[in-house]
């Protein structure tokens, strides 16, 4: 399957990029090349292959989110550290 210049020109306007004639002409036969070798892979038979997603077996490992209850002393050596406390809570500027 071949892409005409005309293609690659649209596809440069849309995506918004500039390109010279020569731009334009190496673009249309590197297209054209992968659309072609993309050709070639849906020649391949694949009926008899089952569906795989994921051949490693590998699995995420993630462990729970959580936190843990700080004693005081932790929390006034955190509070101690902020510019500003009001009622034991940082208090920091309005954003809205």
């Amino acid at each position: 399957m071949a892409i005409t210049k005309k293609q690659v020109e649209h596809v440069a306007k849309l995506a918004r990029l500039g390109l010279t004639e020569k731009e334009k002409k190496k673009f249309t036969e590197e297209l054209s090349a992968i659309l072609e070798f993309v050709d070639k892979l849906n020649e391949a038979k694949t009926d008899k292959v089952e569906i795989a997603a994921q051949i490693t077996g590998l699995e995420n490992i993630s462990r729970q989110d959580k936190g843990r209850q700080k004693t005081k002393k932790e929390t006034d050596k955190l509070l101690d550290l902020a510019p500003k406390v009001e009622n034991r809570h940082v208090k920091v500027k309005a954003i809205l």
